[in-house]
């Protein structure tokens, strides 16, 4: 299983993909810079730095569009150049060629999201430490959650990436957006709803659009392991030349 996890490492830090999620995961910190700098004395106002640049930027856009860039090429670049049959002939059970796989993207985009999250949080809310825990500790749980949706879909289709474009566009845009009751079934919303759970002064302007605490972290660990679920039964019942 270390093997898998060293490989997977190896396929998904290259230079372009590499270099690609450190500036969208440096972009909401250097916003946040500018922003704060330009503020006035008054400092940056809160709840257009959450709507605005902690939602709209990083958990909705730039959060899922970092983890799809890996975790869809996670067993996507194997089905493509056929070398799947490499891994499904080694004596490991299917489980073990699934999580690390997972545990490859965790280990990418993880820390790297986190802390664009944490930082950004600290220059927006006056280097408060309980918003930015708050923001950190949801945004991990989210890029579980879209680490595992997108390593299922790189296993089910040969256009993962677009397929997790248009999820993201449409489900977690804009239908999240403007119906109601998607929140209980969108990675965005759980993200949100931690987030505010954990800090309901910092994150007020949420307040309104989001589900209760205990129903987003059920709703992100069973998402997370439904779809790793997925992946394995997938990785199980596929004929693999």
């Amino acid at each position: 299983m270390w093997a898998v996890f060293r490989l997977s490492i190896r396929q998904l830090t290259g230079p372009f993909r590499l270099g690609l999620i450190i500036f969208l995961s440096a972009l909401p910190v250097a916003l946040a810079v500018i922003v704060s700098l330009f503020s006035g004395d008054d400092g940056v106002e809160r709840d257009e730095f959450v709507t605005v640049l902690l939602d709209g930027l990083l958990v909705a856009g730039i959060l899922p569009i970092v983890t799809m860039t890996s975790s869809t090429a996670a067993f996507g670049n194997e089905l493509e150049d056929g070398t799947l049959s490499n891994l499904a002939l080694m004596p490991l059970a299917r489980w073990r060629i699934a999580l690390p796989k997972l545990l490859a993207t965790l280990a990418i985009c993880g820390p790297l999201i986190v802390i664009s999250g944490v930082a950004s949080a600290l220059i927006g809310f006056g280097v408060e430490l309980q918003p930015a825990l708050a923001a950190g500790m949801a945004l991990l749980l989210g890029v579980t959650a879209y680490a595992a949706i997108f390593t299922w879909t790189g296993l089910v289709t040969g256009r993962a990436l677009a397929f997790a474009l248009l999820y993201v566009l449409l489900w977690e845009g804009i239908i999240g957006s403007f119906v109601d009751g998607v929140g209980y079934l969108s990675v965005r919303g759980y993200i949100l709803a931690i987030m505010h759970g954990l800090d309901e002064t910092a994150f007020e302007a949420i307040g309104d659009r989001v589900i209760g605490l205990p129903a987003a972290v059920v709703g992100a660990v069973l998402v997370t392991g439904v779809f790793y679920w997925l992946a394995v039964r997938r990785l199980t019942r596929m004929d693999v030349p």
